[in-house]
């Protein structure tokens, strides 16, 4: 089997997909935020990548036809209610918000909170990009959106904003889905084109998550190393929160939300599910 490029997400919540990887000769492994994957992807730099979910429906023109992308089976990183890491940050209620700063790392999230905002909160916002700094976003706007290790550690409560003390909100985004629909949410999995990856890299890749699985410990206890404390959080949330099967109910939640986008003009069309 010939190296295969492989770009994965650099949160913690996407270790155990790649546990141990690094040391098999099949794959060429490297790190990035959810939309450099996605570019990085999109721009034949990777063969696969752990891809925000939306982006499997916005691919170059030399990924469509017979070279459309296709999903790995069976692995993805999602949740079935909170996902304590992806999360609207708001000091006012959802009904009162005019304005969201969104976190440009993410993508998902973003077109989630768009259909969030449409069909769920019933307020239409401005939308405008910043970097993920929840001081600076909360400064010039009601509510921010954040991903990742910083949405994880950041708890509901005071916060100095500016020369202010404001009591922020924690809107789960994982959990209001839910609410909403019943359905998992699927924020990312692994995708490339078609002929990508053989029957043998995709059996490694999910043996991978097998056993990333069975260290969630380890795998926190690394990516936190000499900080024990953030390693027990994380280990909890990876165990609590995360889920990393994308079985019949998260199919299904991958298609509403791809219909919902549709419908909410984040894409320009939903996409059947296609696997390698």
């Amino acid at each position: 089997m010939s190296v295969v490029r492989l770009g994965a997400v650099e949160y913690l919540n996407a270790r155990p997909l790649v546990f141990r990887l690094d040391r098999l000769p099949e794959f060429d492994l490297r790190f990035d935020w959810p939309s450099r994957c996605a570019s990085l992807l999109h721009d034949g730099s990777i063969d696969v990548g752990l891809i925000p979910s939306i982006e499997y429906l916005r691919p170059p023109e030399s990924a469509r036809g017979a070279d459309a992308y296709r999903i790995v089976p069976d692995v993805a990183i999602g949740s079935r209610g909170p996902v304590a890491s992806v999360a609207i940050f708001t000091t006012r209620p959802m009904a009162d918000v005019r304005s969201i700063a969104l976190d440009t790392s993410s993508r998902t999230s973003v077109a989630l909170t768009r259909v969030l905002t449409t069909r769920v909160f019933r307020v239409a916002p401005e939308l405008r990009p910043h970097g993920p700094d929840l001081a600076a976003m909360l400064a010039v706007n009601d509510a921010a959106l954040m991903i990742g290790d910083r949405a994880l550690v950041i708890e509901p409560g005071p916060q100095r904003i500016g020369d202010r003390e404001l009591f922020v909100d924690k809107i789960d985004l994982g959990e209001a889905w839910f609410r909403a629909t019943g359905l998992p949410f699927v924020f990312a999995f692994w995708a490339g084109r078609a002929g990508a990856i053989g029957a043998a890299g995709v059996q490694l890749l999910q043996r991978a998550r097998d056993a990333g699985l069975q260290e969630l410990e380890t795998v926190s206890g690394e990516y936190f190393a000499n900080e024990p404390a953030l390693a027990a959080l994380g280990a909890r949330y990876l165990r609590d929160n995360i889920r990393y099967d994308l079985g019949a109910d998260e199919r299904a939640g991958l298609e509403l939300f791809y219909r919902y986008a549709a419908e909410t003009g984040v894409v320009a069309a939903a996409e059947p599910l296609r696997f390698f």
